[in-house]
């Protein structure tokens, strides 16, 4: 199995994409994820094309393919919030200027949390998320947006296959929308992961397993069912690392990419480093080796 394997990296203004590649680099990893710009705001520097295509030329010389690469949708888009059409459509433009941001990178996928519903039902929060992306794909082109799977903190919709299945059915054009897993969401939302074949059963069933377009994998600090979404370092969660080597390993999802999104590790306040590197390699290896202790 040819494993696609990376993690969330950084995208800063001076160095912007070829910054993006060379932390992915120094991970070992062949695939990365990163925020265009801030996560809580509109702002976003201009893209300079000379970085950009400095940073292709890395990712050819070590791998990495553009089609592989995920960008995350900033974390203040709820297209589920219609209780101002203004706000609503101000949610909507600014996903539509992401989605045009990430196709000016070259790259074609952006994961999404779907929404939380705000002042109105489960029922209509789905309708105005269906609105919204629909709404946003009038505005711009071809970039795919991925449903991420959501843990059911507080009112998050997209807890669960039918909120996911309702959303995609809402979609005008098919071609734009997907899906991506999150193991630490979907434990939380209640899903054992070591029945993850039968979770994949189902979502085959009733979506249909070609729309899994990429995988979060993240280990959890919360037993399953809690609704928590506080993600741990592989091995060292309620997941465990053999449930979800086996996971990253499933020929099913073959040829989609894994992203790691646990947190740095912190020994003491002069010494945190990420552990992405060391994770890689465990999944590479399909051994946990402790790199913590």
């Amino acid at each position: 199995m040819n494993l696609i394997i990376g993690s969330h990296v950084s995208f800063t203004n001076k160095t912007q994409l070829v910054g993006s590649v060379n932390e992915a680099i120094s991970y070992g990893a062949n695939t990365f994820m990163f925020y265009t710009g801030s996560t809580q705001s509109t702002q976003r520097s201009e893209i300079d094309d000379n970085l950009t295509y400095e940073a292709y030329k890395l990712m050819v010389d070590n791998g990495i393919n553009s089609d592989n690469v995920i960008v995350h949708a900033p974390y203040i888009i709820n297209l589920a919030n219609r209780a101002s059409d203004d706000k609503f459509m101000f949610y909507v433009n600014f996903l539509a200027e992401e989605l045009s941001r990430v196709k000016s990178l070259g790259f074609n996928k952006m994961v999404l949390h779907p929404g939380s519903a705000v002042n109105c039902s489960r029922e209509e929060g789905l309708k105005n998320i269906i609105d919204g992306l629909n709404l946003a794909f009038e505005k711009s082109s071809d970039t795919v947006i991925l449903l991420e799977t959501m843990a059911g903190k507080g009112n998050e919709l997209g807890t669960n296959i039918d909120e996911i299945k309702t959303i995609i059915d809402g979609i005008h054009d098919k071609s734009r929308i997907g899906v991506c897993l999150d193991t630490c969401h979907l434990n939380d939302s209640g899903i054992d992961i070591n029945e993850f074949d039968n979770y994949l059963d189902l979502f085959d069933k009733e979506i249909g397993i070609e729309m899994i377009k990429c995988v979060h994998v993240n280990d959890s600090m919360n037993p399953i069912g809690s609704h928590k979404d506080r993600h741990q370092n592989i091995g060292y969660g309620t997941i465990g690392f053999d449930a979800l080597n086996k996971v990253v390993h499933n020929e099913r999802l073959e040829g989609i990419p894994f992203i790691l999104e646990t947190p740095w590790v912190n020994r003491n306040k002069d010494d945190e480093y990420p552990p992405y590197k060391f994770e890689i390699d465990n999944f590479r290896k399909e051994k946990f080796i402790d790199f913590i202790q």
